[in-house]
């Protein structure tokens, strides 16, 4: 009777555990999923038609990379009960707080213009013009977080989530054409093997996968989303198992979009060469006879469905960023009427940056690939803030940092300081690794 009374006791103390998870459950999936934005698709979609699945190694990095930055919010969230950047205010004073807040601003509204481009670029698969597709989407981004609970929210949020994964079967079917190598070759590109010659073009596009999958607006969204939804420093082990889940699946969909281009474009005979994630849905046609069409819907689907999750997770993190920063209420769990400010920064954000994808001749393929570069390149700046924060006993008590954490952590922000520079020394001499 021991051994059966011990079996109830454990499967009790599962089901407790995972209604606690499952309470938890948000901010993390959230922001990983929505890492995967337009640009994030149609980075992925130029890196598996030009280099095929040689490149795939680099998210062997990536997923503990991701969860590593991103679990940090939630312990800084959970236990100051502050987004970032009313603690970096707070913390270091208003030069460096208004430093991180233009950065955060500047790199956000010019990731929401390639979400709108992409949105706008999958919705013009099915025949809708941009200028429908702008006024319909902002009235939607409005309308889901206007609601005045941050619970409606999150649970809409999470729904359009299950659209990130179509991207998966389209793989599948890319595998199976007459010209795609064996599955085998796939595992080969986890393992670093020879890329051709090491160039600028090589580490730009190493850096804007990078870029895509860690930006500066995910940290301050999670820590934002933490606070909002009232998580404590009791759930904090379950905030950083949903953080990894979320790291795991969004470099699940990043290299499945990998494969179905590689696949598709890199191993045709002869190679095509696609430049944004649109392109990439109309040349599938022609290539899978079987399921072309489909996985062109699929496609244009998954990059607007990217763009959305994008489009409302930056424009919130820069509202709520802002009303930390004025003190002005910042919360969904606040109707319009009671938090007018948070929900025009909101509203402007999407306006004037969906607006630019409207402009005759605006180099929108150029702004996408040049955004993420320039999110890597400002990301250190707010790592740092954030590692000091978590070493700050004022701030985190008996929650600061470890010894194995900032290991890991400052090993993070020395890459990509590293590789920024990297890119820099790369692009003013670029002889340098012909």
């Amino acid at each position: 009777m021991y051994w059966l009374s011990k079996t109830f006791h454990r499967i009790n103390r599962f089901q407790k555990r995972l209604l606690i998870f499952l309470s938890v459950l948000g901010p993390g999936i959230i922001v990983m999923i929505a890492d995967n934005d337009a640009g994030g698709i149609s980075t992925y979609a130029v890196t598996g038609s030009k280099y095929g699945f040689s490149l795939l190694w680099v998210f062997i990095f990536l997923l503990p990379m991701a969860y590593f930055v991103q679990e940090m919010t939630v312990r800084v969230g959970a236990v100051t009960k502050r987004g970032q950047a009313e603690i970096i205010f707070e913390g270091f004073g208003p030069f460096w707080g208004w430093f991180s807040i233009v950065d955060l601003l500047v790199i956000n509204w010019l990731t929401l213009v390639t979400e709108y481009v992409g949105m706008t670029a999958a919705m013009s698969l099915f025949g809708v013009p941009p200028l429908a597709t702008f006024i319909a989407v902002t009235l939607i981004l409005f309308t889901v977080v206007r609601t005045g609970k941050y619970w409606t929210f999150e649970k809409i949020t999470l729904l359009f989530c299950l659209f990130n994964l179509v991207y998966i079967p389209a793989a599948i079917w890319a595998m199976d054409t007459p010209t795609a190598p064996a599955w085998n070759e796939v595992l080969r590109g986890f393992c670093f093997q020879d890329m051709g010659s090491w160039n600028v073009e090589l580490l730009f596009i190493i850096l804007a996968n990078l870029g895509t999958t860690i930006t500066p607006w995910q940290l301050f969204f999670q820590q934002s989303a933490v606070v909002d939804k009232g998580l404590d420093i009791h759930d904090i082990s379950f905030g950083k198992a949903e953080t990894f889940v979320g790291s795991f699946l969004t470099c699940l969909v990043a290299v499945f979009i990998i494969i179905a281009t590689g696949a598709a474009f890199f191993y045709h005979h002869p190679p095509i060469v696609i430049a944004d994630a649109k392109q990439t849905a109309e040349a599938l046609v022609p290539l899978l006879p079987a399921h072309g069409d489909l996985a062109r819907k699929l496609f244009a689907i998954g990059l607007f469905d990217a763009g959305f999750l994008g489009a409302l997770c930056i424009s919130l993190s820069s509202s709520w960023a802002v009303g930390e920063v004025f003190g002005w209420a910042h919360s969904l769990n606040q109707k319009v009427k009671d938090a007018p400010w948070f929900y025009l920064i909101y509203l402007a954000m999407l306006v004037t940056s969906g607006a630019v994808v409207l402009l005759p001749g605006a180099p929108l393929v150029t702004i996408t690939m040049f955004v993420q570069v320039v999110a890597v390149t400002l990301l250190p700046a707010s790592l740092i803030f954030l590692l000091l924060i978590l070493n700050d006993r004022a701030f985190m008590g008996e929650h600061v940092n470890t010894r194995r954490q900032n290991v890991a952590n400052w090993g993070i922000v020395i890459f990509v300081i590293a590789v920024s520079s990297l890119m820099g020394i790369s692009t003013l001499f670029p002889g340098l690794f012909q």
